[in-house]
């Protein structure tokens, strides 16, 4: 029986609040750790992740996912973006520390599901935006076992603006992209850029995966219009030890959407899924 807690708040005295989920057999049996990071616009309920987070945990896994904690979400409405606030305060530097914090969380003494968690093995999977923080924080966090990238991010300079934009983002303090599916416009603080010049060495992408010394495994759909293929091809040829895996004709979210009513994941997620948890399990057996 597959046990599916949802929606913990980790509490944080300096720092917003954390909401997780953890998906696991209840059975005493320690099981190696899996931590979700979504991506840009992204929450732990998008699209299909539920599901995923079901298929990872009849595997045998510990699976948890949790909300960035400036992702735009609230403890009370973790779905969609009700704290654009929160959201335009976000940035890579916060994502990185929540990440750090929710490691910290699981390998804790104190962790209320210690025994079914081995701490031992702990794989961390991110999807776009998503992919290069678990990159990053993959190559600082020597607690970490396996890194997986769905669908990620090679460089995160690229993405600011740049020229006149850049500079009216600097004297407005503020610029919108529109979300398409809510129609949200949703707000950048300039803060955002700052944060990363401030912290560009560590925030490189390429300098990370050119330091990943644990077995890394890459999955890119062949269509996505969001991160090109070219940027999986990049981070493999950074890192000649990883593993490129190219579903054909997928897109940037394997086939899903927002939301998914669906009872089964569709057919390129239920491949990247099965791919990834073939890869974890064989390499816990090598070890």
């Amino acid at each position: 029986m597959i046990q599916k807690l949802k929606n913990t708040i980790l509490t944080r005295k300096n720092d917003k609040n954390i909401l997780i989920d953890y998906f696991f057999k209840k059975n005493d049996q320690p099981k190696p750790v899996v931590i979700f990071c979504h991506g840009y616009k992204g929450f732990k309920d998008w699209g299909a992740w539920n599901l995923v987070a079901e298929a990872f945990a009849a595997a045998d896994c510990f699976f948890v996912k949790f909300n960035f904690s400036h992702n735009g979400g609230t403890m009370q409405q973790p779905i969609d973006f009700p704290d654009l606030e929160a959201f335009g305060e976000n940035n890579y530097s916060k994502e990185l520390n929540d990440l750090h914090y929710v490691i910290n969380h699981i390998i804790s003494d104190t962790f209320v599901h210690s025994a079914e968690a081995n701490t031992q093995y702990i794989s961390l999977i991110g999807h776009s935006r998503g992919g290069g923080i678990v990159t990053i924080k993959a190559a600082e966090e020597p607690k970490i076992t396996q890194l997986i990238s769905w669908a990620g991010v090679c460089d995160y300079a690229t993405r600011f603006p740049k020229g006149k934009a850049l500079e009216d983002w600097k004297n407005s303090g503020v610029f919108y992209v529109v979300n398409g599916r809510t129609k949200q416009e949703m707000p950048h603080f300039y803060q955002f850029f700052e944060d990363f010049q401030s912290n560009s060495t560590r925030l490189n992408i390429e300098s990370a995966a050119k330091n990943i010394e644990i077995p890394h495994l890459l999955i890119h759909g062949t269509t996505d219009t969001a991160v090109p293929v070219e940027e999986a091809k990049k981070i493999q040829q950074w890192n000649p030890k990883s593993k490129l895996q190219l579903i054909e004709n997928a897109d940037h979210v394997f086939g899903a959407r927002h939301p998914w009513k669906e009872t089964k994941l569709p057919k390129d997620l239920q491949e990247v899924v099965e791919t990834t948890i073939e890869f974890i399990k064989k390499q816990k057996s090598e070890s």
